[in-house]
């Protein structure tokens, strides 16, 4: 919750947070000397997944642990037979849409005042990117 409190103005709860830790959910994190430097937390839906929330503490940040851990979300979700990756991101959040872009997702949609802000709401971008159609058969 530190490292989540840190990255965000609007941070989620603890009870969401715990709600993530399990189920349909996995994870990944980077530690330096047993210090929590940043993790994410991923969905399961059907043959997709979701980038739910990704965060590197402020004293960690433009050091590549987010394209690490970014990296790691996306091997993982290949390793799982995952056929495509969502996320959604914060219209504002030029830093995170580069990474995503870097990635190889792709704006898919906007999902209008979203998001909380100090001044009301934000839009949110929905990006994609397709890992797999599925099996094909050779011709």
């Amino acid at each position: 919750m530190a490292v989540e409190s840190a990255c965000h103005e609007f941070p989620w709860s603890a009870n969401t947070m715990r709600s993530c830790l399990a189920g349909r959910y996995f994870n990944g994190a980077i530690f330096e000397q047993q210090q929590l430097v940043g993790f994410y937390i991923g969905e399961v839906a059907g043959p997709d997944h979701t980038l739910m929330d990704i965060c590197v503490a402020p004293a960690y940040q433009r050091k590549g642990f987010a394209k690490a851990l970014l990296t790691d979300f996306i091997a993982s979700s290949e390793e799982a037979g995952a056929e495509n990756l969502f996320l959604e991101v914060r219209a504002s959040n030029q830093g995170a849409i580069a990474l995503y872009e870097w990635a190889g997702f792709s704006e898919v949609g906007i999902r209008k005042n979203y998001y909380p802000s100090a001044n009301g709401n934000e839009d949110a971008i929905l990006m994609a990117m397709t890992l797999s159609f599925g099996s094909q058969s050779s011709l």
